[in-house]
């Protein structure tokens, strides 16, 4: 049996998959590397052909990038599950460290660590998070998705308590299972990168991209985690506090993508993504708006 099974669902992007399929086998020892192809054209599966010591699955209808994983998972037998983007690379030895650590912390249900992130083109831009929290991050996780996905070793162990990825939530899939992760167990971390992340833009046609669906399914899940058992007996101060950082979140993803929109020439989107201010705590996002204002030079609204 493997210890480590890593996944990279692909999908018409052959340019990418040897060089992902590299890095993961790079990434540590008795890996198990799964490449799952989400109904790509031929081409895929020829590159995928002459790899050798990979099992490569393929699914003729589309499914998504949450249902590919879920293939991939359910194919894996390692004791612990790792995801890789296509277009993302793992640095090298790092699974191996981070399954060190996470062997130390018998009751943590996953590990993360940091992505160095890259544009379009590999030019390096910054390290992400600048923290790296641990402990109990439940609550912290439902205002803000922090973990970069690449990034993540879990337990296949969780599987049986919190079931497999929800396809029914493309974008925020992984968020989604952080988020069921640390209702019930630790979570710790590395404080070092382990992996390239090369960020998509407006025009890339990825679906991160595209700031506006991501919000309407966060909005969406976000109501479907305040039904889980550990929210649904807090107290509603708590509740309040989780939704007021989850809209001061949403609203400044959604500015920063109406500037990253404009600078790349796409008007439509900004519109897109303002709509969807109302949907959020109007409290907390006139308060960031205040202080947005106030940052790039403004009067004191307090007096006007």
């Amino acid at each position: 049996m493997p210890r480590t099974s890593i996944i990279i669902a692909t999908r018409n992007r052959p340019q990418f998959v040897s060089r992902a399929v590299d890095s993961a086998r790079a990434s540590g020892k008795d890996v198990e590397v799964i490449v799952v192809d989400d109904a790509s054209s031929e081409e895929t599966a020829k590159v995928c052909d002459a790899l050798a010591d990979i099992t490569y699955i393929r699914v003729e209808r589309r499914l998504g990038l949450g249902g590919a994983r879920n293939v991939g998972m359910v194919s894996s037998r390692g004791e612990y599950i790792s995801f890789l983007d296509d277009d993302d690379l793992r640095l090298e030895g790092t699974l191996d460290q981070q399954i060190e650590l996470l062997e130390k912390e018998p009751s943590a249900g996953l590990i993360y660590a940091r992505a160095n992130v890259t544009n379009t083109e590999g030019g390096a831009l910054y390290s992400y998070p600048t923290d790296c929290l641990q402990g109990d991050l439940f609550w912290k996780l439902l205002t803000q998705n922090f973990i970069p996905c690449g990034s993540v070793v879990f337990r296949r162990s969780c599987l049986s308590r919190i079931g497999l990825l929800d396809d029914d939530s493309p974008g925020i899939e992984d968020w989604d299972l952080w988020v069921r992760i640390a209702e019930l167990y630790p979570i710790t971390s590395l404080r070092a990168p382990v992996i390239v992340w090369r960020k998509s833009t407006p025009t890339s046609g990825q679906l991160t991209s595209q700031a506006a669906q991501i919000v309407t399914a966060s909005i969406r899940q976000f109501r479907r985690w305040m039904k889980l058992p550990r929210a649904l007996g807090a107290s509603r101060e708590m509740k309040q506090t989780a939704w007021h950082g989850f809209s001061e979140n949403m609203a400044e993803h959604l500015l920063c993508e109406c500037l990253r929109a404009l600078r790349h020439g796409k008007l439509d989107q900004p519109l897109k993504n303002l709509s969807l201010i109302p949907r959020l705590d109007p409290l907390t996002v006139m308060r960031l708006a205040r202080h947005r204002f106030l940052r790039l030079g403004g009067p004191d609204l307090q007096t006007l």
